[in-house]
Order: C-alpha cells, then structure tokens, then sequence
C-alpha cells in the first residue's frame, strides 16, 4: 500500500467511523490488536526474519502508541484444523488510531517492503481485535 493510499484509508476510517452508528470504536481508543497471517516463501523465511528482526521491528517499536510486536511461527497444532498459514505476525497500540497513523508514515512504507518481498500468493490476512 503506497502513502497516499494509506491516507485514503486513514481519512475514510475516520469518516466513517464517525458517520456508521455500527462501526463504532472502529477507529476507537480502546488498546488494539493486529494478527497478520503471512504467507511466506519457504525459500525466503530466513530473510523475513532476519528483516523482522534488523528492519520491520526496530522501526515499528519507536512509534508513538505502539505497545508490542511479535513474529510467531507455528510449532504444531494441537486441536483442531491447520491454519492456512504457519506464520503470525501481532501487532499491539494503544489505540486504532495510533495504528492507522503508523501505516500511513513514510517509516512505513519504507521497512513494510522488507517483510512483504518476502510474501507469496494472497500474501496475508489480517485480523484486527479490540483488547479487553
């Protein structure tokens, strides 16, 4: 997603947060969680985390409200189906919209690349939680 997409997507979220009764807290202060499910290369999976590591994480970890950021690969399941994918990045602020501004700066349009080259097919799914 380039920045001016990313500003789109921040401007709308506020909009319509405001004006959809149904989409409230949507862009809310309640502490937010990110679950990205990536589709890695298999090729590739030492280069991503390599690029956690060096690049996506050092970055990400200075942005104002941001509260926690982890890279899990999948050991084993346990009980029920597979996932789709055995990788899961989670992302952590304060708040949504703490979040949406992190996507919409050129620190992230910058180091997201490194993660995402490392990406096959649909690339990722992404999942946003509200913390109780």
């Amino acid at each position: 997603m380039n920045r001016r997409r990313s500003l789109q997507v921040l401007t709308a979220a506020s909009v319509m947060g405001a004006a959809v009764p149904f989409l409230e807290g949507a862009v809310g202060k309640e502490p937010i969680q990110l679950h990205v499910e990536l589709f890695v290369d298999p090729a590739r999976e030492a280069e991503m985390v390599k690029n956690y590591h060096s690049i996506f994480r050092p970055v990400i970890s200075k942005q104002p409200g941001f509260v926690d950021v982890k890279l899990l690969k999948m050991r084993s399941v346990l009980e029920g189906g597979k996932p789709a994918t055995g990788w899961r990045l989670l992302i952590s602020f304060k708040t949504e919209e703490q979040r949406l501004t992190w996507v919409a700066t050129d620190d992230h349009q910058r180091v997201w690349p490194s993660i995402e080259k490392t990406l096959v097919g649909k690339k990722y799914a992404i999942v946003l939680y509200d913390i109780q």
